[in-house]
């Protein structure tokens, strides 16, 4: 019998199936931290909101410049995310509005800039997770 015959054929009732076994076997193993986080894990409420705003490419080219720089003009903006005033300004109305960006007018000039140095950690953390950032420091 060769080793073709021995493999189960796709239908066969002999099917191998692989078990994953990356979940408990038991229904709670630390009841206190169970009740516990159950209450606390209600503080994300609306966090997902933020990071739907990050999730743009574009919102996070904005950012990232944010971070790089201590503050930006919309018209700058524009030009680094190679998009037209009216679209730097809108990414960066949604960055203001979710209290990521801060804005401040001078004359006809607005201008951006992090909200938190906590956004910058996040930012350049996760380039550091994805291995794309070594050269900056928080």
């Amino acid at each position: 019998m060769s080793s073709q015959d021995k493999q189960p054929q796709l239908g066969s009732k002999n099917r191998v199936s692989k078990r994953c076994n990356d979940s408990c076997e038991v229904f709670v193993f630390d009841p206190e931290k169970v009740d516990k986080l159950k209450e606390e894990v209600g503080l994300t409420e609306g966090l997902g909101q933020i990071f739907k705003v990050l999730a743009d490419d574009t919102r996070l080219k904005v950012i990232y410049a944010l971070c790089m720089e201590e503050e930006l003009c919309v018209c700058d903006v524009a030009q680094i995310i190679r998009a037209s005033t009216a679209v730097a300004s809108h990414h960066l109305r949604l960055l203001r509005n979710m209290k990521l960006a801060k804005f401040r007018r001078e004359g006809k000039m607005a201008f951006y800039s992090l909200q938190s140095r906590h956004v910058r950690y996040l930012i350049l953390e996760a380039l550091n997770i994805l291995g794309k950032d070594d050269d900056h420091e928080f």
